[in-house]
């Protein structure tokens, strides 16, 4: 395949995103005076705006690249909840798997921000697991939706959808039936992904997740801990994102080690959220290590372009993966 028939095929992939969905809140005003009851300044609200945030800034690449993005989380049966749902049926994405419980909150984060500076972040949630029966639901839902999709990604957030056994079932369960999965990892399911495709942690998480320490810009220390990574997990694939340092992959008996692109940095919020969104297209796709890796890349790269959380440009990442020619 070239590139341009790599990009028309991500229309035609269904991507199962299961993990941590949550709602960001955005608060704007001013402060023109400091409060008589504490010192602390009063925020004069102009502006509020509801964002996705975890799984569903993911969601949002995979439908940008194409794809149809198809959530599958659990969330309550409150206010948040409902503006979650609204949000994503808002933007036009598959809502199907999402289960609303009664003994759960909506996580939500809220920034109260003056001018152009963030006062206060005031989170609303719960890390607990979900109940063993929303467990199952969550995974008798997934089973349902694995053998119309083409890859699934676990995004984790360590906010107690996932756990140990409903990672094992929902593996083992797309491994049966050949889909592919793509995990985001975070620190307490760490060393619980056993038998994924391909496994995506940041540098900070492979050294918290092994407990190991190496040197980074040694390739050979690296190298040595990405192939202890794939051992202790069974994983088919790592895919190492090192922030300025690029990526590296050890996939399908290759290993590569891809420079970051220079680039204008302005924010570098949401860059993983691209890289995993893209390569679990690309592994879908079956695309050889190094595409998945440069294209994975190369997109990280120019979400870090814009101010904030935004998705991929796809035109605009066809055209730099072309010039590279990454295919």
């Amino acid at each position: 395949m070239n590139i341009d028939q790599v990009f028309e095929a991500f229309n035609s992939l269904r991507v199962l995103v299961v993990g941590d969905v949550m709602l960001d809140s955005y608060v704007w005003g001013k402060v023109e005076r400091i409060s008589p009851e504490a010192p602390v300044p009063v925020v004069n609200v102009s502006k509020r705006e509801y964002r996705l945030g975890g799984a569903g800034n993911v969601l949002l690449n995979v439908q940008a690249l194409g794809a149809e993005a198809i959530i599958c989380s659990v969330v309550g049966v409150d206010a948040a909840g409902d503006t979650l749902c609204a949000k994503l049926t808002d933007l036009g994405l598959n809502c199907e798997g999402l289960i609303r419980s009664e003994s759960r909150i909506t996580t939500i984060k809220e920034r109260i921000i003056a001018g152009s500076q963030q006062v206060v972040r005031i989170d609303t949630e719960t890390d607990k697991y979900i109940s063993d029966e929303e467990r199952q639901r969550l995974v008798n839902k997934v089973k349902e939706l694995i053998p119309t999709c083409q890859v699934i990604i676990f995004e984790d957030y360590d906010k107690g959808v996932l756990s140990a056994e409903a990672i094992a079932d929902i593996t083992s369960f797309a491994n049966e039936h050949g889909v592919p999965t793509v995990v985001d990892p975070k620190k307490r399911n760490f060393l619980s992904y056993h038998n994924t495709t391909l496994f995506k942690p940041n540098l900070k998480e492979l050294r918290e997740g092994l407990k190991v320490d190496f040197d980074v810009d040694k390739d050979g220390e690296l190298q040595d801990v990405v192939q202890q990574l794939k051992q202790t997990l069974n994983a088919q694939g790592a895919l190492i994102t090192l922030s300025e340092r690029g990526v590296f992959i050890d996939y399908q008996e290759e290993v590569h080690h891809l420079p970051a692109h220079i680039r204008k940095i302005a924010d570098v919020s949401g860059a993983g959220d691209t890289v995993i969104s893209i390569a679990a297209c690309c592994v879908a796709l079956g695309l050889p290590s190094r595409a998945v890796a440069g294209i994975s890349n190369l997109g990280g790269g120019l979400v870090c372009e814009s101010v904030g959380v935004v998705p991929i440009n796809k035109d605009r990442l066809r055209e730099e993966a072309q010039k590279e020619k990454l295919l």
